[in-house]
Formats: structure tokens, sequence, C-alpha cells
């Protein structure tokens, strides 16, 4: 049986370490923190990564503590930026770290008795914390040289804009969470992105300057797509969210659906619970039968699940079969106007369809789907349009607000594949 650094290993998910973790993780059962901090009221996923790793860790018998960083989210990270982070409100950063620990908990396990997951905020320990204590007991281990000489710090230094003195500091604070959580949960591994090395080696090196004592570090690789570009955000260029609200269920599903070839075995690994057999079935599934594309499928249908539950899945693949005829029925307005965002619609006054409605004819006339009334007969008439994916048979129909969806949305189709949406308004 694998230990928890080898089910790592073989997902592609270590990118660096420091000395001894994989025998620490073959041999012990220890503590381990992933930091995530508050810049946003839901995590993306990107953040799936540190947040499963966690959870994987925790399945090989460690115990995970996630610190939503409501101390050091005041400060912001520099690492991986260009520029300096608009600094939060407080309020702000309260209300976002309410939505990020609701997502933390659809991954980790609170409830098992033998090694329950953690959530702690750190501004339980930073923000009570006097400059004077903070120089004296933290800053002192760090010499600016050392703290140059990092990536994240390095990088900005490199910039005209240069960096601050409140994110340089970060680093420190990063650090002392660390040691704190070393003193107070017998903490030994920190976990991140490898954008998070320098601020992890930090911690490790108080840790040994402060008390003597071994820690460690393991950081992830950061994901891109095969092409280079970067992960996690949708063709129109915007971050893929863990919150229903700010990315739909079949939005997110979709996402999944419509990964490459070239990456959708990696992003198995790195995403889902599946096991090497398994994935490996899909490999071959994706090399003897690439048009059905089972590997993306079972991917979007693993994470949506994960994420959003089962229900949302069911409702995620009627909808991505609504494109191709399938059935409307149970679909509300939010996903009748998730899954037809992109393609052509119009605004008709719904008192246009009240009484006994609007002809067909019309409607397809007024939508442009028919060039006159004569071209729409023909249409019907040959078996070519549809009223909410159900075939028009008589060149007499009406559409009324009754068959309209939510009183909002007729859709209408031309042929196999041509869509138009038509919204109601007041």
């Amino acid at each position: 049986m694998i230990n928890a650094f080898e089910e790592l290993k073989w997902r592609g998910l270590v990118y660096d370490h420091t000395e001894s973790v994989p025998e620490l993780l073959a041999k012990e059962k220890i503590t381990v923190y992933n930091g995530f901090d508050p810049t946003a009221d839901s995590l993306h996923i990107g953040h799936l990564v540190p947040m499963m790793g966690l959870a994987r860790l925790q399945r090989f018998g460690h115990t995970p503590i996630a610190i939503a960083g409501g101390g050091t989210g005041m400060i912001g990270d520099p690492s991986g930026r260009a520029t300096e982070r608009q600094l939060l409100s407080r309020e702000q950063i309260e209300a976002n770290l309410e939505g990020i620990k609701k997502q933390l908990a659809l991954i980790l396990d609170f409830e098992v008795k033998s090694n329950p997951a953690r959530i702690l905020n750190n501004a339980d320990w930073l923000a009570p914390m006097s400059m004077m204590t903070f120089l004296r007991d933290v800053g002192k281990y760090f010499t600016v040289n050392y703290m140059m000489a990092k990536d994240s710090v390095k990088s900005r230094l490199e910039r005209e804009e240069g960096i601050s003195f409140t994110e340089f500091s970060y680093m420190l604070l990063q650090a002392y969470d660390f040691l704190h959580l070393f003193d107070t949960y017998g903490c030994v591994m920190q976990t991140g992105g490898s954008d998070q090395w320098g601020n992890i080696t930090a911690g490790v090196e108080l840790i040994r300057r402060v008390r003597g004592k071994k820690a460690h570090g393991l950081v992830y690789p950061l994901i891109t797509n095969a092409d280079g570009s970067k992960f996690g955000k949708t063709a129109s260029g915007t971050n893929v969210w863990l919150d229903p609200q700010r990315t739909s269920p079949y939005r997110f599903y979709q996402f999944w659906l419509n990964v490459d070839d070239a990456d959708v075995i990696n992003y198995l690994k790195y995403f889902t619970w599946l096991d090497q057999h398994e994935i490996r079935a899909l490999e071959e599934a994706l090399f003897e039968r690439p048009e059905k594309r089972e590997a993306q499928r079972a991917l979007a249908q693993e994470v949506t699940r994960m994420i959003h539950g089962e229900t949302a899945v069911a409702r995620a693949e009627q909808a991505s079969q609504v494109l191709f005829g399938g059935d409307l029925e149970g679909l509300d307005a939010n996903d009748i106007r998730d899954i037809f965002a992109d393609v052509p619609s119009s605004q008709l006054a719904k008192t246009a369809f009240e009484g006994e409605g609007m002809p067909v004819v019309d409607l397809l006339v007024e939508t442009g789907l028919a060039t006159s009334k004569g071209d729409a007969r023909r249409s019907i008439q040959g078996g070519g349009i549809y009223v909410n994916n159900r075939r028009v048979t008589d060149v007499g129909q009406r559409v009324t607000v009754a068959e309209s969806i939510e009183g909002q949305f007729v859709v209408l189709r031309k042929g196999r594949k041509k869509y138009h949406l038509v919204q109601l308004f007041a």
C-alpha cells in the first residue's frame, strides 16, 4: 500500500520539499497546514490543489489545519504578483472568511474522531501582537539579505514599482503562523503552491532558530494548461469560482467537460479521488475513443459532484444535452440564461404572449429565424422548427406566457443547432 507522499508523487503534485519529507510521511502521522488568504468571498478552482492536498493527507491519517488568513489577508501576499494588492477592509475580510470556511468544509472531514480537520483564523494570534513583540520575537531572526533573496521579493525589486514594507513583511507573518501552529498544535509541515516556497522555508527557518527543532515544507506545482496558458479561467478570461452564485454549477461542469485532451488525464490526477486503475482506464478510452470524451465527462462529474453535489451533476448533464435537443423540463430561468448565454437573443414584450399568444410564424419572423411568413411556414411544414425543444407541427400554433419558462424565456430552434433565445419583458 502506498503512503501519502507516494500518492502525491504519482499524481504529479510534488514540486519540491524539504529534506526527509518522504520518510516523515511514510513513518509518522503528523499535523500539516495550508493557508488560504481571503482576497475574495470565494475560492476558485486553482485552490482545489492545496485544498485536496490537505484532504489527501487526512485520508492517510495525517491531521490537517486550514488557515483562513484573516490576519495575513490584511497585509497581502506578494508571491506571484507583479503589483501591490489592494488592501481590504476588516469588514470585507470577515465576509470573505465566511464564504471560504464553507468551501473548505466541502473537502475536509471535521467529524472523523482520529484526525479531524481544523479551520483557524490567523487574526486570532496576529492581531493582538504588538509591533515591538513582533520585531523582537520574529524580525530579529531574519536578515534583510535573506528576505531579499526570496523570489517573491526579488522579482518585485526588479520592477519600477518595487515592494512596500507592508508586503515585504508578509513573509515574517507567515513564518510566525508556522511557529504558532508548531507550538500550539504540534504542526510540523506546511504545504502550498510552489510560489509559497520562500514563505514556507522562512517558517521552517524560524522554528529551527527559535525552538531548535525541525519542521518541513512541501509545495505543489502551479497548474497550467498544456499550451502554457493559465489554468482556472474560462475562454473569456474570468475565474471559475467554487461559489455557485459566481460560477453556476452548469458553467462549472462545462469548464471541466471542455478540457483539452492534452490536459484531461493530469487533471483527473490533480482534481479527483479516482485511483490509478480508474484513471488508467480513462486514459485508454481517451486514446481509443477520443470523440466520446469519456475522460472529460468523468472529470466534470467527479469535480462537480464534490463541490456542488449529485443533484447539480444531474442538472448540469441535462442542461448540457439541451443544446443537442434535450428536454427542458425541470430547468429554471437561471439554467436557461446560462445555457443560452452565447446564442442570439431578442427581447419581446410579455403582453404579446398573453391571451391567445403570438403565432409561431410571426415569432420566427420577429426573431430573424425566418425571412418571411412564407419562409416560416415552409420551415414548420418541413419539421425544422422547435419551441422549447418541442417540434412545431401546426403552422397555426401560438406561443403563450404559460408555455414560457418561468414567464421569462422562450427557446426557439431551427434545424439541429440554430438557437434563438426570446426574453419576455413586462
